[in-house]
Formats: structure tokens, C-alpha cells, sequence
């Protein structure tokens, strides 16, 4: 059986990389890019299995920090 393997340029991985509450961070759009599965999916399956997650895994978001994602991150709107 064969895997699977994904190579993803490290400088796309550190451009996705944020700081929020001192902590480093990438948003899910970015996440479920590297992976190659939407974003949706991706919330769904940390959703439906939270015990494959650490528990600080996911955070929301408060109105400033994403202000400042949105300002950051060309790609999102």
C-alpha cells in the first residue's frame, strides 16, 4: 500500500504562520490547503474527533485578532 506524502514548500509554511495571544498559528483555510481537503472538512473532522486533537488545537477568534488576520493575510478576505 502506498502513502500518500505531501511536500510543501517550507517558506509557504512559515508565511502561514501567525502570532495571536503570543502563540504561533495558522488559520484552517491555510491548514486544510496543506492538506489538500477543504476547509470545511477539516473543521468537520476536528469537530467529529476531538480526542486526535490536542486540546489547543483549535481557538476562535475575538473581532480584533481577525481584523488583524484579515489586514495579514492577503489571501483572505
Amino acid at each position: 500500500m502506498m502513502t500518500k506524502r505531501l511536500i510543501i514548500q517550507e517558506e509557504k509554511v512559515r508565511n502561514a504562520i501567525l502570532i495571536l495571544r503570543g502563540k504561533r498559528v495558522m488559520i484552517d483555510a491555510d491548514l486544510a490547503d496543506f492538506y489538500g481537503t477543504s476547509t470545511k472538512r477539516l473543521n468537520e473532522q476536528v469537530k467529529r474527533n476531538p480526542d486526535r486533537f490536542p486540546a489547543d488545537f483549535m481557538l476562535k477568534k475575538k473581532k480584533k485578532e481577525k481584523e488583524y488576520v484579515v489586514a495579514n493575510c492577503d489571501h483572505l478576505r
